[in-house]
């Protein structure tokens, strides 16, 4: 089986039009700093402080373009440094999801709910789906090697659709068990 890229997606927040304006201040635009392997993503200059109940992240990167809902995306080690509930959800899926407080230069929100840690995934494209014989939403293992701490990722849910590009994304704590550098691949195991 052919390998893919595996890119570690450290703690960000995306924002609303809404919570945008109140965070940078009315019709504030979002300037991009570098472009992510997703298209159309990119990491933005702008930064917030992620607030929680025991502790607060002072400058967490926005991910642009704007949402149609404010989200924030941490590790389950950043979730218990700073006190939050975040449960493991698909990207989008927040609801009675874990709750902070955003900060910016010119404002603040009470994020209600919002906050998870990001399920690990593959984005497809559907060719590639079609290349590893696998379908969308489903749950594959994924094995990584690396220098004495291989592993089998298992539950990962495949995501495909036509504008993306083919790259599967784990957060801090699972790049840290197996080890994973800027050049790490993964191949999908039955």
């Amino acid at each position: 089986m052919e390998k893919f890229i595996v890119e570690t997606s450290a703690r960000h927040v995306h924002v609303s039009r809404e919570d945008l304006d109140v965070l940078f201040g009315e019709g504030f635009e979002l300037t991009v700093k570098k472009a992510l392997s997703q298209p159309g993503q990119y990491v933005t200059n702008e930064k917030v402080a992620v607030v929680g109940p025991k502790k607060d992240f002072p400058a967490v990167s926005i991910l642009g373009p704007v949402r149609n809902a404010t989200q924030v995306e941490i590790s389950a080690t950043d979730a218990r440094t700073i006190g939050v509930s975040a449960p493991v959800r698909e990207s989008g899926d927040t609801a009675g999801s874990g709750s902070c407080k955003i900060v910016g230069p010119k404002g603040e929100i009470e994020l209600k709910e919002g906050v998870i840690v990001a399920k690990r995934h593959i984005h497809m494209t559907p060719d590639d789906a079609e290349k590893y014989g696998v379908t969308d939403k489903e749950i594959v293992n994924v094995k990584i090697d690396s220098d004495g701490r291989s592993l089998v990722f298992g539950d990962v849910v495949v995501r495909v659709n036509k504008n993306f590009s083919l790259a599967m994304h784990i957060d801090t704590d699972e790049s840290n068990a197996c080890g994973a550098t800027a050049a790490t691949m993964g191949e999908i195991v039955k």
